[in-house]
């Protein structure tokens, strides 16, 4: 039950200021592939309170303007759930950062081939992929930061959570 805590308050902190690309998102995909006793769950759980944030924030911040890039956004973070996946049951420090580091990369990758993909003001060439790439770095540098610093409150935080518990039983 608490993982679903952990879905609810990441996308709860996209409704808050934040710099551009410092959010849970990835954090929370990967945090629910590593948790979440099913795989279908740990997917499909984080998606609807994904599209249910979307909705609300391209709502409430951008005034019903749907968002073209979107499948490539959902598809982006489903392939870092299903990385999520290769943590289970080993987690350690060293493993969620790695993780971490390939979440962000993941999902840049895939965003951004989207917008190259999707909008015209690059060439559709190898060349105007690279460029669609390079103009993303600057984002990428804030999601790397961001996907770390979650993922660490998020996998730190339930390894505290677990052996809280742990100690209440073994004294109890």
């Amino acid at each position: 039950m608490v993982i679903y805590l952990y879905v609810l308050g990441a996308v709860l902190f996209r409704l808050i200021p934040h710099p551009w690309n410092v959010t849970p998102l990835a954090a929370m995909f990967l945090f629910s592939g590593a948790t979440f006793r099913s795989k279908g769950r740990s997917l499909l759980v984080p998606l609807i309170a994904l599209l249910v944030s979307d909705y609300t924030v391209d709502l409430l911040l951008y005034h019903g303007v749907y968002h073209w890039f979107s499948p490539f956004t959902w598809a982006g973070f489903l392939l870092v759930g299903m990385l999520g996946w290769t943590l289970r049951g080993k987690w350690n420090w060293a493993r969620v950062g790695g993780a971490s580091v390939a979440a962000s990369t993941i999902f840049f990758l895939v965003s951004n081939f989207g917008v190259w993909l999707a909008w015209t003001m690059y060439p559709r060439s190898a060349a105007g992929l690279a460029e669609c790439y390079a103009a993303g770095l600057p984002f990428y540098g804030n999601s790397l930061a961001g996907d770390l610093f979650f993922s660490a409150l998020m996998f730190g935080s339930y390894y505290w959570l677990l052996r809280r518990d742990e100690q209440r039983v073994t004294v109890g």
